[in-house]
């Protein structure tokens, strides 16, 4: 009876990991499901996604439902969308280390800077948030690194609004030219969307999109 009463509570424990596994890397919720959105990165592989440079350093992986990207002393490599978006808002979860360098890019061109500045305290056109190298966000809401913040970024024609951890940061920016380390220069094509991952250390979860009509 023992022996019966340790193989259920085995199966239960199991099923109990097995369950909040599938948990975390569902990155929807029915709030998500209920808008239209879809996953882009199932937590589990990168299927979907590609190497910018296909003979670059592959540091990029899913580790417990997150995708991380861990050059180590090596350069890294951006990762990009396997498909292509137009009109479209994505949400994601960010985390990074001190004085880490990322980069969200909407279809390919348009970087939504990801960056440790903190300590800084008051918005740049390089800090976290900025339409890189061309706005500013209207206020600064970078958390402390090493804590996970939330971004929400809409492209529409060459209109950009974001919101940063909560705070709308940019409300129809018009973004008429790529950003610096775009794909290409044709912005109103379609394009992937892509992650910085040549400048440092960065992990992201619940990578969500929605595309517009």
């Amino acid at each position: 009876m023992k022996k019966v009463f340790l193989l259920l509570a085995l199966l239960t424990i199991d099923g109990m990991i097995r369950s909040a596994f599938a948990a975390s890397v569902d990155p929807l919720s029915e709030a998500d499901k209920k808008e239209g959105f879809r996953p882009l990165f199932n937590g589990k592989d990168l299927t979907g996604w590609k190497l910018r440079n296909p003979n670059g350093h592959a540091s990029w992986s899913a580790k417990n439902g997150i995708l991380v990207n861990d050059p180590g002393k090596e350069h890294g490599t951006d990762l990009v969308t396997v498909e292509k978006f137009k009109d479209f808002t994505i949400r994601c979860e960010y985390v990074i280390p001190k004085g880490a360098n990322s980069g969200l890019y909407l279809r390919g061109r348009h970087e939504i800077q990801i960056v440790d500045d903190y300590d800084k305290g008051q918005p740049s056109k390089g800090g976290n948030g900025a339409i890189y190298n061309q706005v500013p966000v209207s206020q600064f809401a970078s958390k402390k690194p090493g804590e996970w913040q939330t971004v929400e970024a809409t492209i529409k024609g060459n209109r950009i609004s974001v919101m940063l951890n909560g705070v709308k940061v940019h409300d129809q920016i018009e973004s008429s030219r790529p950003t610096g380390g775009e794909l290409d220069g044709d912005v109103n094509a379609p394009g992937p969307v892509m992650l910085q991952g040549d400048h440092g250390a960065i992990s992201f979860r619940n990578i969500r999109i929605k595309e517009l009509k």
